[in-house]
């Protein structure tokens, strides 16, 4: 089986060829291929393949976590869907349309002088706030904005119990759907997060029905913020952007940050507008990083 590894601001995936290529069982694969030590190594899998009937798409994306989990959609990775259409003679439609578990979204790209795309612009649709459709289990609020957690996500033993005060966290989180569910939380320093002790207790509580995408923020200004991500099925990951769309969503619904921002993740960088018409647009880059072939 052919791959292509690609990766959008280091949120790496390894990326298979549908329309050439046959994987029967994709979750199960998932795992063994992206395991960075006995695999090509990724934060998962996902397949370019034809759109199903009746879709009024060009190519359909399906995205594995590296657990085997399947996702509606990876923002980094659809731009990387893009550049493969695109870059391998699948598509050149400008825009593009990718059928995705959160629908059929719209790309529009750059290309560079040798032809290749290079930079994406991704139509990430309107986001969801009701907590029933997060999903978050909170009821009798219209949206869950910067709602406090104390007395709702409890921290075990091993989380050091002066976390909380040594990032400067803001006790309170804000949950937007935009696709896949996300919780964003503020902080004054975003380095002194224990992300890996605190990022899976938050994604699998009973809160969050089909667990959750956790993201901690510190905002610079209104127009630029630095976040840092622990992705459902994944964990920590270079970038995440579906997370950094509903970043840019959180801080407009709680007075944080303008309506257009520029989110620093630990890959590189994205432009995120929340428009006039509610729908956020992302920007950022697409790179392919070798080809090869699969023999297991």
């Amino acid at each position: 089986m052919r791959f292509i590894k690609m990766h959008g601001i280091g949120n790496d995936y390894v990326y298979v060829n549908g329309f050439a290529e046959r994987v029967d069982a994709p979750a199960a694969l998932a795992p063994v291929i992206a395991d960075r030590h006995t695999g090509v190594g990724g934060d998962g899998l996902i397949l370019v393949l034809p759109p199903e009937t009746g879709a009024a798409a060009d190519v359909r994306m399906r995205m594995f976590n590296a657990d085997g989990s399947e996702s509606e959609m990876c923002g980094n990775g659809i731009r990387c869907v893009c550049k493969l259409a695109h870059d391998h003679g699948i598509s050149h439609a400008n825009p593009m349309r990718i059928q995705t578990g959160r629908g059929v979204l719209t790309l529009r790209y750059q290309t560079n002088g040798n032809g290749k795309v290079s930079l994406v612009t991704v139509d990430m649709g309107e986001p969801i706030l009701v907590p029933a459709q997060v999903p978050v289990k909170i009821v009798g609020l219209p949206r869950v904005v910067d709602h406090p957690i104390r007395g709702l996500i409890e921290f075990p033993a091993t989380v050091s119990a002066s976390w909380m005060n040594d990032c400067g966290l803001d006790p309170r989180m804000t949950c937007v759907s935009m696709g896949n569910p996300h919780a964003t939380f503020y902080v004054k320093d975003v380095a002194k997060v224990p992300l890996e002790h605190v990022g899976p207790v938050i994604e699998k509580h009973a809160l969050f029905p089909r667990r959750i995408n956790v993201h901690f923020v510190q905002v610079h200004s209104f127009g630029e913020v630095t976040m840092r991500t622990w992705e459902r099925g994944s964990g920590i990951t270079l970038a995440c952007g579906t997370g950094a769309s509903a970043v840019c969503v959180s801080g407009v619904l709680t007075n944080r940050t303008d309506r257009k921002i520029l989110a620093h993740l630990p890959g590189g960088d994205l432009t995120l507008e929340w428009r006039g018409d509610n729908h956020v647009d992302m920007t950022g880059p697409a790179t392919e990083v070798f080809e090869g072939e699969w023999t297991e």
